[in-house]
Parts: C-alpha cells; sequence; structure tokens
C-alpha cells in the first residue's frame, strides 16, 4: 500500500511519497498525462519519473496508452489508471439491508447487489454477503470501505444506535475474510467526502448535514475530513435547539432535540424511514403538515446559523433523503439564518449535489486510505452512477 508508513527508512518513505505523487497525476489527468509532465510536475529527474512509472505499471495501478500530441520532438506515452485489476469493495449497511458494490479504479462500477436481512440475521447475512465477494473477487481486492450509520474509530463500530451496535471490531472480522484491509466510516462523513470531491479544488470549510431518519454533520476542510479527536465531530441530532412548550420528546428521553424537530421522522410523519425511494419521500413531503415543516426549519436554522458562526464555512450542504423536500423547505431554512448577526457572514446553504451516490465517498475514503491518492470529479461521478 503506498499509504504504509515506513518509520525511520527514509529512503522507502520518499520513494512511496513520491510514487503517490507520480499516481494522483495520472488520476488528475487520464489519458494526457505522460512521464515528462511527472518530472516537470514534481520537479524529480526524468529517469527517476521513469522510474515511478515503470513500479505503477508493474503492480498494476496504471497503463500506457496513445502517445501524445508532438511537441516537435519524439511523441511521449500517454499514462491513465489501470481498471482492469484492482477492485475496491463499498458496502453501504443500512438496519434492513446492505448495498455492496465493486468499483474499478478509474471509478466505473463493476458489481452492484444488494442483500437484505432482518435484525436477527443481519450478522449471518453480512458475513456471508462478504464470503461471497471474497471468493468472487478475492485476488483483486485493494480495500473495502464500510459506510454505517453510527460513529466509528475506523476499526470498530462505536456506538450505532440504528444498528444496535456497541464496540464491534468489524473492521477485523471483515478482514480476516476478505484478505484485504477495510476501513469502516460514517454515513454522513461519507457522504460529505463525496460532496467535497465534486470540486476540483475544494478549499475551505464546508458544514454537510445529514436530514434522514436522525440528523448528523460533517466539516470537511480543503475537501479532506475534519474529525475530533473522540470521533464524535457531528453527532448534533440530540443537542437541544428548541425549548419550552415548543419542545417535542425525542427517542433519546431528552425534549428539544435537533432530531426531534427536523429528522425526517418528525417532519413527514412515522410513515418515514431511510430506505424510502425518492419519489414516495416525495410524495410523503406533499402531504406534510406545513407547521411541522415550519418547525424543522427553524430548528435546523438554528443550528446552522450558531455553526457557521463558528467555522465561518464556505457552504452548508443538506443531504441524505431531505433533498427530496424540494426547493421550499431549503428556502424556509435559508429564510430563517437570513437574520443579521453582527460580525458574522451570511452562509450559503443549499442541497447535496443529486449525482453523488450513497457509495462514492465510502470508496473514496478506501482509496485515499489503500493509495493516498483521489479521484477527480470526474472519475468521482463513475463511481456515483448507479442508485445505491
Amino acid at each position: 500500500m503506498l499509504s504504509t508508513d515506513d518509520g525511520f527508512d527514509t529512503q522507502a518513505s520518499v520513494r512511496r511519497a513520491n510514487l503517490r505523487r507520480a499516481l494522483q497525476l495520472v488520476f488528475l489527468n487520464p489519458g494526457t498525462q505522460t512521464r515528462a509532465g511527472i518530472a516537470r510536475a514534481t520537479g524529480l529527474t526524468a529517469a527517476t519519473a521513469s522510474s515511478l512509472v515503470a513500479e505503477l505499471i508493474e503492480n498494476r495501478l496504471i497503463i500506457e496508452g496513445e502517445q501524445a500530441a508532438s511537441t516537435g520532438g519524439k511523441r511521449a506515452t500517454t499514462l491513465s489508471v489501470d481498471a482492469s485489476h484492482h477492485l475496491i469493495l463499498v458496502l453501504v449497511i443500512q438496519p434492513r439491508h446492505v448495498d455492496i458494490a465493486l468499483v474499478a479504479l478509474d471509478g466505473t462500477e463493476v458489481d452492484i447487489r444488494r442483500v437484505s436481512y432482518s435484525v436477527e440475521n443481519r450478522d449471518l447475512a453480512l458475513d456471508e454477503a462478504v464470503s461471497a465477494v471474497a471468493e468472487e473477487f478475492g485476488g483483486r481486492l485493494l480495500a473495502a470501505g464500510v459506510q454505517l450509520p453510527g460513529t466509528t474509530d475506523g476499526r470498530s463500530v462505536l456506538e450505532s444506535v440504528q444498528l444496535k451496535w456497541e464496540d464491534v471490531p468489524l473492521a477485523e472480522r471483515f478482514e480476516r475474510v476478505l484478505g484485504a484491509p477495510v476501513l469502516l466510516i460514517n454515513d454522513v462523513d461519507a457522504e460529505a467526502i463525496a460532496e467535497a470531491g465534486m470540486e476540483e479544488s475544494p478549499s475551505g470549510y464546508r458544514l454537510f448535514i445529514h436530514l434522514g431518519g436522525g440528523v448528523g454533520a460533517a466539516v470537511t476542510l480543503d475537501g479532506e475530513l475534519a474529525p475530533g479527536p473522540r470521533d464524535r465531530a457531528g453527532e448534533i441530532g440530540h443537542v437541544q435547539v428548541v425549548f419550552g412548550e415548543a419542545a417535542r420528546a425525542c427517542r433519546c428521553g431528552q425534549r428539544g432535540c435537533l432530531e426531534s424537530a427536523a429528522a425526517l421522522g418528525a417532519m413527514l410523519g412515522e410513515e418515514f424511514y431511510d430506505a424510502m425511494d425518492a419519489p414516495e419521500i416525495r410524495e410523503l413531503a406533499a402531504q406534510a403538515d406545513e407547521e411541522h415543516l415550519d418547525e424543522g426549519a427553524r430548528a435546523l436554522a438554528r443550528a446552522v446559523k450558531l455553526i457557521g458562526a463558528l467555522l465561518d464555512p464556505i457552504e452548508v450542504v443538506i443531504g441524505g433523503p431531505a433533498t427530496q423536500l424540494g426547493p421550499r423547505f431549503l428556502d424556509r431554512v435559508r429564510r430563517e439564518t437570513e437574520y443579521p448577526a453582527r460580525g458574522t457572514a451570511q452562509v450559503p446553504v443549499r442541497y447535496a449535489d443529486p449525482r453523488v451516490s450513497l457509495a462514492a465517498g465510502a470508496a473514496q475514503a478506501a482509496l485515499t486510505a489503500a493509495l493516498g491518492v483521489r479521484w477527480n470529479p470526474e472519475q468521482l461521478r463513475a463511481a456515483s452512477a448507479s442508485s445505491l
């Protein structure tokens, strides 16, 4: 893995860093990048750049393509990402089912499938699904990204109310079957990573808020996730923002939590559940109590205004099933945040990019963990091609 820490082996560390730089340049400009271009961009000698390319080709990470346009001398050979061998496995775990995708290095999906289960047989169904993937694709697996609702340190599920898991060493369990490194990632963090990756050069803070059966948030800085030291960043759903008689009871036992007003169940009614498809959510939204939608928008706006004043983000992005609430809800939130608060700047609020799929963020996180590189926006959109 190119992201491996070589400790005190300085020469090996430098070599790996240069391999990552060269590989990232090919990821950014597949089909046009050349050895000479890598040498120019990195300041390395032509011989060193050629050596790096040779190693990347040997490891089946890049391939040679057609010859580049002539600049007066011998035409250079272009380089592209090798999509023929390595695969990234993505598992998007939900309470009632898991969506599975196998993604090639160029972002295209090779295989997608869904496995449904009950609470009683979920662990067995997940293990069987992972075993089936390992049997079919095991020799090609580079890494796996496992996306789930709840807090995680990347190795264990620290707590997931939806899945009723606590301190579950899931990465180690799956690694024994897959024979490849596994990274666990919170579902909102994964959405935020994918959203930031849709820009060529993301900069500044971006606040991402997921509204679905629950409420969660994530912050990215210059396109990279900005986690907290205790892996609890973004857990804003049970912070109290509504008080007095307007405060509703929350499933956590408190009253006035953000989730008790702004989660989709609170706004659309008990018929809502996270696995509903977009048309069903839109139908519920059309029939929803306008007062409940107003209360949810107000509560969300209070959180947005306060966090926005703290972070000074470039924008606030609302994602998850809430994107199906339509322009009226978004306008409500915007109006509630537009009051002047001295010393602060007005922060733009928008819905998440509809081209980003649920699997894209976890795939990107696994790719970065394994190789230390990121897809360009076009490749990330390829990883979002399905309806996962």
